[in-house]
Formats: structure tokens, sequence, C-alpha cells
């Protein structure tokens, strides 16, 4: 896909990877949505960025667990241009025993990771296909950020990696559904960030895992995000940028 002068709804643009993925497409000429839900701040400010780039950029409020806000946040894309390139990337992370788990967690989680990107791909399929028609080529682009915690499970992550690896099978049952017009790949980030309040040791330890022994630069998951949107054969795949964590 020609990515100049395309439009692109990013959801969860205050986050680290959400921002980023965002800047890259700005850089690569596409137009972008950027949603949020509580912190309208960094995605003002990452409107700000795109616009000296010379692309056109909003920022968006929406509750993505209730669908009539989910529509609003598409109603609002089109005000730039027709959506053909849908990134999923707002999600919650949190560490939680077994024992502590309630329905009212597993909702909060499943809602946002899982559930969401659903029923944005869901909005977003619609209108590209009321758009485009059944043109037999890849007219968008899904791409749904997941977690090599949903290939490779933690323990005292149920909820989170249950809501990755249930993301990674609607990424490849989505491929399917929506081919050919629509291209739906994951990219399954390894270490990024550090959460929480990990002294010396404990990372070291991570990094141990990680046979090119860092974290991921941001930049480089977004680099891959563009891979995969300028590819139009590649769809159903989980794409691991996680310095041989899986391996």
């Amino acid at each position: 896909m020609e990515l100049r002068k395309t439009t692109a709804v990013i959801t969860g643009t205050s986050g680290l990877l959400g921002r980023n993925i965002a800047l890259a497409l700005a850089e690569h000429g596409c137009n972008c949505i950027c949603h949020y839900n509580k912190n309208g701040n960094d995605a003002e400010q990452t409107v700000r960025q795109i616009h000296k780039t010379g692309q056109k950029a909003m920022a968006v409020k929406a509750d993505l667990t209730k669908m009539e806000q989910i529509n609003n946040l598409f109603e609002r894309a089109n005000k730039i241009g027709l959506p053909q390139i849908l990134i999923n990337s707002a999600a919650v992370f949190e560490k939680q025993s077994l024992d502590s788990v309630t329905f009212d967690d597993a909702r909060k989680i499943l809602d946002i990771n899982l559930i969401a990107p659903i029923m944005t791909s869901k909005v977003f399929a619609k209108a590209v296909e009321e758009a485009f028609g059944s043109t037999g080529k890849a007219v968008g682009k899904i791409i749904n950020i997941s977690d090599v915690g949903g290939i490779r499970p933690w323990a005292g992550y149920a909820l989170y990696c249950s809501s990755k690896a249930g993301l990674i099978g609607a990424t490849k049952s989505l491929a399917k559904e929506l081919a050919p017009s629509i291209c739906v790949n994951s990219i399954a980030p390894g270490l990024v960030t550090w959460h929480g309040d990990l002294d010396e040791d404990a990372k070291k330890r991570q990094l141990s895992f990680i046979p090119v022994g860092r974290k991921a630069e941001p930049k480089e998951i977004a680099d891959a995000a563009i891979f995969l949107l300028k590819n139009d054969y590649i769809t159903g795949q989980v794409l691991n940028v996680d310095g041989g964590r899986c391996i």
C-alpha cells in the first residue's frame, strides 16, 4: 500500500508505542487520527509533532469499551479522510495473581485488550467495504499490537497474556474473513520499557532471556509496522519484534 495521503486511526497514542507508530506514519505521509481515552495532553503533543511534518492530525477521545464512542471516533476521522489503516495499540498492562482475579478485573482487561480491537476492526472494515467494494486487492490494513506474553505467557499475568493470545487468534481469523480487501497482521513486541520497580539484578535477569541482550527501541516497533503496511502480500501473520525472546 502506498502510505502517502492515506488516513490512519491509531488507538492508544498517549502510550509509548502508539505515539511512535503515529509519528512514523506521519513521516511516511499519512494523516493521523490520534486516539486517547484519559491522557489528552500526550495525544495533543503527538498531534503537534505530526503537524510539523506537514501532515494532518487530530486527537480524538473515546472509551473503546463503548460502541457509540468507537463509532464517533471513525466519524471524526472522516473529517480528515476515509481511514485505510487501523493500528490497534491501546492496551491495559497489569500483573495480577490468580487468587486476586475478579470478574470485573477480567472484563476490564479483556474489554480493552481484545474486545475493543475486534469492535474497532468491525467499524473500520465496514467503512472500507462501503467505500471500495470488492476490488480484489488490499485497500485497507489492520495491525494489532499484541505481545510476546501472548505467545510465551508469564506467571502472574493470566488475564493480560490471555488477552494478547486472544488478539493473535482474532488477527488470524479476521485476516481470513476480510481478505483480500484488508490485510490483518499483528506485531508482538518484546521488552520495550521496564514495568514496575525493578532493581538492577532483576533487569539483568530479564535481559538475559533476550539473545540480543537489550530492550527494543520504540522506533524498531514502528519500523515493523511500516514494513507490514507497505507489503500487500502479508496477512494473518504475527511478527515478533522481541530480540529473539521467543526462540
